[in-house]
């Protein structure tokens, strides 16, 4: 990690088929081996199926599903006097962001369908009605800092 700046974020361009960026975020992150057509593939299969099933318009569903699993606080590590405390402190919507997708991507692959299409659907789906295993890791994270309020003066 840098000590001199931060680094500068780099926006992303908007998604050919929808043009939304927070759409092209989760496809970069649900890349393998720089396979973009195959991440761009899964998604779009996905938000179709999430559309037949759901019969509302996908992206709402998807930005919906987001927002179900965006965690509002987290617990950080600080180390006062030679002992550990877990500190709630508030997420900031960046990182929201971020970890919103990346434990949507992570429950999507510990699904049992067959085909990621499928479990991308189903777990937008579980998102969207507030269940499944997303949803389900933001609940245990906000648990975790409610849990831990009692060292929330150790914030910084």
């Amino acid at each position: 990690m840098s000590r001199r700046h931060r680094a500068e974020k780099r926006e992303v361009l908007p998604d050919p088929k929808f043009g939304d960026q927070v759409l092209t975020k989760f496809m970069n992150n649900l890349m393998y081996d720089g396979k973009k057509s195959a991440a761009e593939r899964i998604v779009y299969g996905a938000l179709d199926k999430v559309e037949s099933r759901a019969k509302t318009d996908p992206i709402q569903v998807f930005h919906e599903a987001l927002n179900n699993i965006k965690p509002n606080l987290e617990v950080r590590s600080r180390r006062v006097g030679g002992a550990t405390y877990q500190v709630p402190v508030e997420v900031r919507q960046d990182r929201a962001q971020a970890l919103a997708i990346r434990w949507l991507i992570d429950a999507c692959r510990k699904r049992s369908e067959n085909t990621m299409v499928d479990r991308l659907s189903a777990e937008l789906l579980d998102a969207y009605n507030n269940r499944g295993s997303a949803v389900k890791k933001r609940e245990d994270t906000h648990k975790m800092a409610e849990a831990n309020r009692a060292f929330s003066h150790y914030r910084w």
